[in-house]
């Protein structure tokens, strides 16, 4: 069985074929309606390597909330408007993810029961406070950073939604699936990610920093982009032996996990450096 992604293509394939998995991209990580035509099942698991640039997209989206509710209101609604933004036009998948990651493994039960506790879509104890706790940190950074600039908060909505899916991705090419492939959600994601999609991954990540380097306004920019992406690689490899610890592996829902720590790491990681909070 290939678990790398299959490389069957429709006839014209080649940018034809890579624009149809950006689209079947954008139908799984939001609710963005796209018509994609022809597709088969494995093609889903390729799309995977444009999960970070509609990550960046959703970024973006949330960019333009920020920027434009801040010309109408204080600073705070502005921030909390544009984190409703990016969770509704995701459907709130990451963080549905995040909750059920911190109810399962949230305790100290065995694999089985935190695979099954993590199917159960009531919300526990645990996963409440984890989002708490996560939506609150992201909401202080992010007004943390708007005070600086808006601008700068902007593009750091950009850069760690996109980077922060490119965690995700690589995860799955670390990791083997940990829970039962006949049960997953989407079963072509619960295939082992080959390493060519890790270096899509990647290659967007750079392209990214390159971005954010060019267009963020201060002198501390490249440090400030560094110790975000050390931030965020060190939450996800982190997060991958955890994974790898408890469960043998991932899940959708720990995918999930992964980009919302790995995106709150970037903004704490940018708001630790002189010039954050200064207006």
């Amino acid at each position: 069985m290939r678990t790398g992604g299959s490389t069957r293509r429709p006839p014209g394939g080649g940018a034809l074929h890579e624009l149809r998995l950006l689209g079947i991209a954008l139908q799984f990580l939001t609710r963005v309606p796209v018509r994609v035509g022809r597709f088969e099942p494995s093609w889903l698991a390729d799309s995977a390597r444009h999960f970070p640039l509609v990550g960046a997209l959703v970024g973006a989206f949330g960019a333009a909330t920020l920027w434009g509710a801040a010309t109408l209101w204080p600073l705070p609604l502005a921030v909390a408007l544009s984190m409703a933004a990016t969770a509704w036009i995701t459907s709130g998948f990451h963080e549905d993810g995040l909750a059920d990651t911190c109810d399962g493994l949230g305790g100290a039960v065995d694999r089985e029961k935190a695979l099954a506790i993590m199917k159960d879509s009531r919300l526990g104890t645990y996963g409440a406070l984890g989002l708490l706790f996560v939506l609150g940190l992201k909401a202080c950074a992010l007004w943390t950073l708007s005070t600086e600039s808006v601008a700068l908060a902007a593009g750091a909505l950009v850069l760690a939604h996109g980077v922060s899916r490119a965690g995700a991705v690589t995860v799955m090419a670390l990791l083997p699936y940990g829970g039962d492939p006949r049960q997953a959600k989407a079963l072509p994601m619960a295939q082992r990610a080959g390493m060519q999609l890790a270096l899509a991954a990647l290659a967007w990540i750079a392209a990214f920093v390159v971005s954010a380097w060019l267009a963020m306004p201060d002198r501390f920019a490249p440090a400030r982009i560094a110790l975000a992406l050390g931030c965020a690689a060190a939450v996800v490899l982190g997060c991958a032996a955890w994974l790898r610890s408890r469960l043998d592996g991932y899940t959708g829902d720990t995918l999930g996990a992964v980009q919302q720590l790995s995106e709150l790491a970037m903004y704490l990681a940018l708001c630790a450096l002189p010039g954050a909070g200064t207006p």
